[in-house]
């Protein structure tokens, strides 16, 4: 085995950049997207008529909420052990985490309905963990944006097609709702850690990567508070709109059997797949043309430009839809397009171009963990402000209501981030000195 390491590393070191980047992003694709295969089937189960502790929390929502909010733990801890884990320890790392999340399954098979909450939230915490030891082999690189926005298409199919795949499990093979999610990680288990294996065998960036992006270290206690003082008013701005539209996507990713019923779509094939193809297709195209500019500065204002498109789209098509000139079916694919133009590139290309447009000391990792963390707060928050406070309205009503808030705020703070980056870039160039 480290002989054939070698061998394979040292030919994509020479590899040219075309093969690299494919190579590069096969690997990472396919480590995230298996990853969903012990994440996302539980969401296709509806659980219909069961509350949670006799509660008016649907128990569904109190699933969601344990695997959200054990995920979301994961990322504060994240915030130092991502930052600072070695080369050496992260294929190993990979694997430890998803076999964890493999036993939580298991428990969810055997434990009671109201005690499923903590093994889904056991579930969540080691997969929280997995974004970011992947970001850790692509960014810093000249194709960062490509290989980023490949790794990114991952979830967004991931979460549909194996949704679906719990929905095939249900039905065609009578697999009880309580043991469908164990079975669906074991029949992709062998994928997963193939993948890693292959994610493992790509090389450090090169001297010509470290010139265009600067060099990416595992970053000190020091030099992360140093990292958030120096950015702090812009980060602010940025974790505010990442609070509400992680909520919003996770909301429509763990909900969205429910409201494509509502919108009439009983029994169509493949629906989750069918809309997040189209997604990812878009937003794979969107940060892949990132990588054609060159300077850092116009591709941080690249990036910012995208994100709003994304909010202003949210609110495009729900005004669309209210006039009737789209479908519902079109609607769901329209908002998970804007939503994920927003949301990607804070999990990739935004912290990515920002360090190397203002030659900050530190690792995208870090800042993407700091958003991530904030994120899965305000999914939590949401998702029980839904059934607590708004228990009356569907669903789908909800999800309206939400979509036009998140496309007025996320598109005002997005602009007024981009505002103070590109200050905070343009007064991080020495004088005489080009453009990062």
């Amino acid at each position: 085995m480290p002989k054939q390491k070698r061998v394979l590393t040292a030919w994509l070191q020479s590899a040219p950049p075309p093969a690299f980047a494919g190579y590069a992003i096969v690997a990472s694709f396919s480590v995230y997207f298996f990853m969903f295969a012990f994440r996302k089937p539980f969401a296709a189960a509806q659980y219909e008529g069961l509350s949670f502790l006799g509660t008016k929390v649907d128990l569904k929502t109190a699933l969601v909420i344990g695997q959200v909010l054990g995920y979301g733990l994961c990322k504060y801890a994240g915030i130092k052990f991502c930052s600072e884990i070695g080369r050496a320890t992260r294929a190993n790392a990979l694997v430890l985490l998803i076999l964890l999340a493999e036993a939580a399954w298991l428990l969810f098979g055997v434990l009671p309905n109201d005690w499923k909450v903590v093994a889904v939230f056991l579930n969540g915490f080691p997969l929280g963990m997995i974004w970011g030891l992947i970001v850790w082999y692509l960014e810093g690189r000249r194709t960062s944006e490509l290989l980023l926005a490949g790794m990114s298409c991952s979830y967004i199919v991931a979460s549909g097609l194996f949704k679906d795949i719990g929905l095939v499990m249900m039905t065609t093979f009578d697999m009880p709702e309580p043991w469908m999610p164990a079975v669906t990680g074991l029949c992709f288990l062998p994928a997963y850690l193939l993948a890693v294996w292959m994610l493992n065998q790509l090389p450090e960036p090169d001297l010509q990567d470290v010139a265009a992006r600067v060099r990416r270290e595992p970053m000190t206690a020091a030099e992360r508070l140093a990292f958030v003082k120096r950015f702090l008013p812009g980060l602010l701005l940025l974790l505010v709109v990442y609070f509400f539209l992680n909520a919003y996507r996770e909301y429509r990713d763990n909900f969205g059997r429910e409201m494509f019923l509502e919108l009439g779509y009983d029994g169509m094939p493949a629906m989750f797949t069918r809309a997040e193809l189209v997604v990812a297709f878009g937003v794979m195209a969107a940060l892949a043309a990132l990588n054609l500019i060159q300077d850092n500065r116009r591709g941080l204002l690249g990036a910012f430009a995208i994100m709003a498109c994304g909010t202003l789209l949210l609110g495009v098509s729900t005004l669309l839809l209210q006039l009737g000139h789209i479908s519902g079916f079109s609607w769901m694919v329209a908002v998970g397009l804007g939503a994920y133009l927003a949301y990607v590139p804070f999990g990739s290309v935004l912290f990515d171009r920002l360090i190397a447009s203002t030659r900050a000391i530190g690792t995208a990792v870090f800042a993407i963990y700091i958003a991530d963390a904030l994120g899965y707060t305000g999914t939590i928050s949401v998702m029980l402000y839904s059934d607590l406070a708004q228990g009356d309205v569907s669903r789908l009503d909800f999800f309206r209501g939400l979509t036009c808030f998140m496309s007025a705020l996320g598109t005002l703070l997005l602009a007024a981030g981009c505002v103070y980056f590109f200050v905070k870039s343009r007064a991080s160039t020495p004088p005489g000195e080009p453009p990062a």
